[in-house]
């Protein structure tokens, strides 16, 4: 494959922005990975809420997808729906063409003193040496090459529960340094696909929107996720990952899933 791109978005000014193909869905090239449209969502959801004055933690990033998302120019624009010092909510909607593609809503929560009681936290395996494509039987596509993966339990080549530490390789957006929480929502999105029960090739395993669960800001390079797919008779799933950093739990993400023969 080419170079990586240089970033996942190229500013354009006024809340616009050009998709690189380090956004490419394994579907589709010409639509993006749900991951980066995430991240990017929180990242200026955050943005809004830091220019307001307010120093805190994102804890809930829910991400409805309103069907594939162009990789074209787009725009965001972010609303606050309750400001406040210690507890904001803030949405960021993404459009192309006028056309909703993903909206965000974002919790966010003032840190404060240590409590008495704190939840001791495991960390995960180390790094292994070897990374390795997430999606071996798949073409090509950029969004796979914008992050590294090193698998610690399960395996790319076989449907099933399956952990693995993510690294992503290029900024959100262009100029600036990635965020720990950057880092978390570009790799979540791909818990689904990591833990996936039936081929991929032949069976559809469709996220509507994504939720994470946030206890602090990721520490480090690397993130782990540990993610699980569970389908229900009736068509439908679920997909659950624990994410961790080094130093242990930094949260969780969700997905339910349209599961259906292609």
């Amino acid at each position: 494959m080419d170079e990586i791109a240089e970033a996942f978005y190229l500013p354009l000014g006024d809340g616009r922005f050009a998709p690189t193909r380090a956004t490419e869905s394994p579907w589709d090239v010409g639509a993006q990975h749900g991951g980066p449209p995430s991240a990017l969502l929180a990242r200026l959801a955050a943005g809004a809420a830091e220019a307001s004055g307010s120093h805190q933690q994102q804890v809930r990033v829910s991400v409805d997808f309103f069907g594939a998302i162009p990789r074209r120019e787009l725009t965001v624009e972010v609303s606050p729906l309750r400001p406040g010092r210690r507890i904001d909510l803030t949405e960021a909607v993404m459009t192309v063409e006028g056309r909703t593609v993903a909206a965000a809503r974002v919790w966010s929560l003032a840190p404060g003193p240590t409590p008495p009681v704190v939840t001791p936290s495991t960390a995960p395996p180390p790094v292994p040496e070897e990374g390795t494509v997430v999606f071996p039987h798949l073409p090509d596509f950029g969004y796979q090459y914008a992050l590294d993966w090193r698998y610690t339990a399960g395996s790319p080549e076989v449907p099933g529960p399956a952990d693995v530490w993510t690294r992503v390789r290029v900024p959100l957006i262009a100029g600036t340094e990635l965020t720990g929480t950057d880092r978390v929502l570009v790799a979540a999105d791909a818990a689904n696909g990591i833990s996936v029960e039936l081929p991929i090739e032949s069976w559809l395993s469709i996220p509507p929107g994504m939720t994470c669960h946030l206890t602090r800001e990721a520490d480090g390079e690397w993130v782990h996720l540990a993610c699980r797919t569970s389908i229900g008779a009736n068509g439908l799933g679920l997909c659950t990952g624990t994410i961790s950093d080094a130093g242990g739990l930094v949260g969780e993400v969700s997905q339910p899933l349209l599961v259906r023969e292609r």
